[in-house]
């Protein structure tokens, strides 16, 4: 156990000094190389900020307005007899769109009922089976100049179902 902690803690300087320690024996200028990829990082950050930018505005809104609250209550007569409890929908609905918007739902719900309870154990293991779809789909295709997506996100949203089906099914085992 402490080889893994003294690893954990060094395995980024290894890291940093195998990559300048390879310059040096090939005598490769990485500091060259290192600009070029931060340059192209920047330029990817810039072209999808508005995507981003619009996301967290668009949660932003849903969540302030009450409208995920008015949802959960109409869908929650829906899946309250499958032991999905209404006050997980917008959860689910908002982990689609942005994980950090999520994590801010998913620490409400942990004060409210507990992460041990039924409700945070669907909860936990919701947020590791899921994905969020629109925030993924819309950042990687845009960087990569998709125009086609097919059945992207029919499988994304059949594959999130699974995801909230599976998490129902083990929290009710646990």
């Amino acid at each position: 156990m402490n080889f893994l902690l003294f690893l954990s803690d060094a395995i980024i300087p290894l890291l940093i000094f195998s990559i300048v320690g390879y310059g040096l024996i090939t005598k490769h200028n990485i500091y060259d190389d290192f600009i070029k990829g931060a340059k192209d990082g920047f330029e990817t950050v810039i072209g999808i900020m508005p995507t981003l930018i619009g996301l967290m505005i668009g949660v932003g809104i849903l969540r302030a307005s009450g409208f995920l609250d008015f949802l959960a209550s109409l869908i929650g007569t829906f899946t309250e007899p499958l032991h999905f409890p209404a006050a997980l929908v917008p959860v689910t609905i908002v982990k689609m769109f942005s994980s950090s918007a999520a994590t801010g739902l998913v620490l409400d719900i942990f004060k409210q009922y507990g992460p041990d309870s039924y409700y945070g154990t669907i909860t936990s293991i919701m947020m590791s089976c899921t994905e969020t779809i629109f925030y993924t789909m819309s950042v990687y295709f845009m960087s990569a100049k998709v125009q086609k997506t097919r059945y992207t996100l029919t499988g994304a949203l059949f594959t999130t179902l699974i995801g909230t089906i599976a998490s129902v099914i083990l929290a009710g085992f646990l």
